[in-house]
């Protein structure tokens, strides 16, 4: 792993874009603080720029050094959740400009994939996760599924959880500053 982890840093360092297992499914990531990076999924996954993307972070302490506000009810919902779940959360902070919805939310989730979780932290900064296909497209099942579009339109391809099924895409909760909560894909 730590070989995968050493080759994934390097493109994302140089502001590349990585093809890779989450704990969820095979995606599409980047540096999240780095808009060109960002950009480059948007044209390679022929997707809206209207259409956000998904933050990952490693922990806690991450979440809040790019949300302005938690509220509280976040800790008991991810510390009780069973599932991967992506919070959609207002105010983001030190993120690209091209991942702030119009709505100035941002989605972002505490990834627990061990590998995601390693690369987040020696990045020391959050990546990018999109499912890995064309938006017209289903989300592939398996690292089989990729399209050759995406294959070759990404600097790295992570080998690791090839011949693993995708689990399902994580829960997306929206919860506004002032506690309201929205559940947008269960």
């Amino acid at each position: 792993m730590q070989e995968e982890i050493y080759s994934s840093l390097n493109a994302l360092k140089k502001g590349g874009l990585i093809l890779y297992p989450t704990d969820t499914i095979w995606g599409i990531g980047c540096d999240a603080t780095n808009a060109a990076a960002v950009e480059k999924i948007f044209e390679l996954k022929k997707r809206d720029e209207s259409k956000s993307l998904i933050c990952l972070v490693s922990d806690f302490k991450m979440l809040e050094q790019y949300i302005e506000e938690i509220p509280d009810v976040i800790y008991d919902l991810l510390k009780y959740a069973v599932k991967p779940t992506t919070l959609v959360l207002d105010r983001p902070l030190h993120v690209a400009e091209n991942l702030i919805a119009s709505d100035n939310s941002l989605a972002i989730r505490v990834v627990k994939d061990p590998f995601c979780n390693k690369l987040i932290r020696k990045l020391k900064r959050p990546i990018v996760s999109t499912s890995a296909n064309i938006s017209t497209k289903a989300a592939p099942n398996n690292f089989q599924e990729i399209s050759n579009v995406i294959l070759d339109g990404v600097d790295y391809v992570v080998d690791l959880k090839r011949d693993k099924k995708s689990a399902k895409p994580s829960a997306i909760i929206k919860i506004k500053s002032d506690g309201t909560v929205k559940i947008i894909r269960s």
